[in-house]
C-alpha cells in the first residue's frame, strides 16, 4: 500500500506504473485526484484514442472489465483502462482473478468511492501482492484547518489560524468543497499579496467575519454577553444560513475539549494543543475559557447542549423557533 498521495503522483511522474491502481476509502478527492492525473498524463495525446478505456461502473460488470483489460495496446508500450464509479460494480470481489495475473502491458484503474475494501478477504491480500491499493480516508474536523493552511501553502499562499477555522466551521470536512472554494478566494487576491484573510472570505464566500460559530464559541468562552447577544440575534434573523443545530455542535465540541483542558496536568502551551488537537494559537482561549468556567459549569454547559438539541429537533418542544431556542441557551450558558 502508498503511504500516500504524493508517493503515488511522484511515482507516475517518474513513469513508475503498477498494473492496478484500487483506489478506495470514504473522502473521494484524493482518490479522484490520482484518477484524473493518469487520465491526463500516462499516455501523450496521440495514443489515447485507441489505448484509454474509461468505464463507468453501472454500466459495466467484472468480467468485462476484465476482458478489456487482457487486450494489447496498440502501438504503443501501455493502455490505460480506467472505471469510475468502480462502488456501483455488482461483485466487485471477483476481479481478484485478474488481479492475481494482471496484463503488463495495461494500467487498470479502479476508482472506488465512499468505502473501503474488507482487508480480510482474498481481493485485499492480492490487491497488496500486485497491485497498489491506497485508502483515502475522510478528514476529522481538527484536522481540517492544518489542511486548509498547507494546500494554500503549496502554492505560495499565506493564511492564519482564524481565517481556516473559520473556513472549516462553514465548509466541513468536504475537501472537493474546500479545495474549490480555496481556488476562487485565490483568484480574487490583490497583485503582490498572498494572504487569505477573514476579511476577504467574507467578501468573497459569504460568510461573516464576525457572526459566524467560531466567534460564537470564542464570545461564550470569554463570557463577552454583549458580542454573544450580537452574534445569536444575527443568527436567528439569517436562520438557513446559520441553523441551530450546526451551532450546538460547534459549541458542544469546544466545550468538551475545555472539559479535557481542566483535567490536564501538563497545561503548557504544546501539551495543551495536541491534547485538544488544535492549532497552539487556540490555546489562550480556552487558557481564558477555564477561567470562566470551572469543571462544574463545564459539565452543566454539555448538559445543556444535550437538552436544546432534543428541543431543536421538536422533542420536549415543539412551538419554539429555532432563533429563540438559542437564545435561551446563550442566556442559560452565560449565566451560570
Amino acid at each position: 500500500m502508498a503511504s500516500n498521495y504524493e508517493e503515488i503522483i511522484s511515482d507516475l511522474k517518474k513513469r513508475i506504473f503498477k498494473p492496478v491502481y484500487f483506489l478506495a476509502g470514504e473522502e473521494p478527492y484524493y482518490i479522484d485526484l490520482i484518477t484524473d492525473y493518469i487520465e491526463a498524463n500516462v499516455l501523450p495525446e496521440a495514443e489515447k484514442s485507441f489505448n484509454q478505456v474509461v468505464i463507468y461502473g453501472e454500466d459495466t460488470t467484472v468480467p468485462a472489465i476484465i476482458e478489456t483489460s487482457r487486450r494489447f495496446p496498440m502501438m504503443a508500450s501501455h493502455q490505460v483502462v480506467i472505471v469510475k464509479e468502480a462502488q456501483t460494480v455488482k461483485k466487485i470481489e471477483d476481479i481478484v482473478i485478474y488481479v492475481e495475473k494482471p496484463m503488463p502491458s495495461t494500467i487498470l484503474v479502479i476508482n472506488y468511492k465512499y468505502k473501503a475494501i474488507d482487508k480480510r478477504t482474498k481481493l485485499y491480500k492480492a490487491l497488496e501482492t500486485h497491485a497498489l491499493y491506497f485508502e483515502s480516508a475522510r478528514l476529522r474536523d481538527y484536522q481540517v484547518p492544518a489542511w486548509i493552511e498547507r494546500y494554500l501553502m503549496i502554492k505560495g499562499i499565506k493564511t492564519d489560524p482564524s481565517s481556516s477555522a473559520m473556513l472549516t466551521e462553514y465548509l466541513g470536512t468536504d475537501l472537493h468543497k474546500i479545495a474549490n472554494e480555496l481556488d476562487k478566494l485565490i483568484i480574487t487576491l490583490p497583485q503582490g499579496k498572498p494572504v487569505i484573510t477573514t476579511e476577504l472570505i467574507e467578501k468573497n464566500i459569504g460568510i461573516s467575519k464576525d457572526y459566524n460559530n467560531f466567534e460564537l464559541q470564542k464570545a461564550i468562552g470569554e463570557k463577552n454577553i454583549l458580542k454573544a447577544n450580537m452574534i445569536i440575534q444575527y443568527f436567528a434573523n439569517n436562520p438557513k444560513d446559520n441553523p441551530i443545530t450546526l451551532s450546538i455542535a460547534s459549541l458542544f465540541s469546544y466545550f468538551t475539549k475545555l472539559l479535557t483542558y481542566h483535567y490536564l496536568t501538563d497545561k503548557s502551551k504544546n501539551n495543551v494543543a495536541a491534547a485538544l488537537k488544535v492549532n497552539p494559537y487556540f490555546v489562550k482561549d480556552y487558557e481564558l475559557s477555564a477561567s470562566k468556567y470551572n469543571v462544574s459549569k463545564t459539565v452543566m454547559v454539555i448538559s445543556l447542549f444535550r437538552i436544546y438539541d432534543m428541543k431543536s429537533k421538536g422533542y420536549g418542544d415543539v412551538s419554539s423557533e429555532p432563533g429563540d431556542l438559542l437564545k435561551e441557551l446563550v442566556f442559560k450558558i452565560l449565566h451560570l
